[in-house]
C-alpha cells in the first residue's frame, strides 16, 4: 500500500493504557485502552498512526466577541479509524504489539482487514490535501489529524505550538495566541489586537 513516497508498516500495534495525542489550550486529542494503530511511514520513516479503538476529540471553538461569544464546542467520540502525523517518537515508545484477540476486539478478524481500512483512509487523506512525494511531512511542523465524519468526507485538526486550525463541515476555526477566525454557514467572526468584527451572512 503506497502513495507514491508514503505506505503502512505492516506492524499492528495497541495502546495498554488511555493516551493523550494532543493537548493544547484548545484541544486534545485522546484514544482510550486496546486501541489499534498502524505505523504511516514517508520516506521509509515512521511519521504518524492510523489509529481505530476508543477516541474523543474536544475542541473550544468559541470565539469572544464585543456581540457576545460565538461558535460552540467540539466533543466529538471517535469509534472510526483516523491518522495522525507527527508525535511518533513519543507514541512508538507507549505502544506495544497487538495479536489476534486485540484485533478481534476492535472487529477485526486479521491484520489485513485493518490495514486495508488504513489504507483507504490514507488515500483520500493525501490525495485530496495534495501532499505529494517531494513533499515529506517533518514533525517540526507540529501535528495533523484527520477524522472521517458522517458525510463521508475528513474533518482536520493541525496544531502547531499556540497555532490550531480546524476544518468540518461547515466550520473553519483558525486560532494564533490571541487571534482568531472562525467561520460557519451563519457568520464570521475575527479576533485579533483588542478589536472584534462579526459579519453575518443573509439568509437567501
Amino acid at each position: 500500500m503506497i502513495w507514491q513516497h508514503c505506505q503502512l508498516d505492516r506492524t499492528v500495534l495497541k495502546s495498554d493504557e488511555r493516551l493523550t495525542l494532543l493537548r493544547t489550550e484548545k484541544g486534545v486529542v485522546e484514544i482510550g485502552e486496546n486501541t489499534l494503530a498502524v505505523p504511516v511511514k514517508l520516506d521509509d520513516q515512521r511519521k504518524g498512526f492510523v489509529f481505530h479503538g476508543k477516541g474523543k476529540l474536544l475542541l473550544d471553538a468559541i470565539v469572544e466577541t464585543e456581540e457576545g461569544a460565538i461558535g460552540k464546542s467540539v466533543e466529538e467520540e471517535i469509534s472510526e479509524p483516523f491518522l495522525m502525523l507527527g508525535g511518533t517518537e513519543e507514541m512508538q515508545n507507549r505502544l506495544t504489539e497487538a495479536n489476534k484477540e486485540d484485533l478481534m476486539k476492535v472487529g477485526y478478524e486479521n491484520e489485513q482487514d485493518l490495514l486495508t481500512k488504513a489504507g483507504d483512509l490514507c488515500n483520500r487523506f493525501f490525495g485530496r490535501t495534495g501532499i505529494h512525494s517531494h513533499r515529506c511531512y517533518d514533525e517540526n511542523d507540529g501535528f495533523v489529524f484527520a477524522f472521517p465524519n458522517k458525510s463521508d468526507k475528513l474533518d482536520i485538526l493541525v496544531a502547531k505550538g499556540s497555532k490550531l486550525v480546524y476544518k468540518s463541515l461547515g466550520r473553519v476555526f483558525v486560532l494564533n495566541r490571541n487571534e482568531a477566525i472562525l467561520k460557519t454557514p451563519d457568520e464570521v467572526a475575527i479576533v485579533g489586537n483588542g478589536k472584534s468584527f462579526v459579519i453575518k451572512k443573509k439568509c437567501c
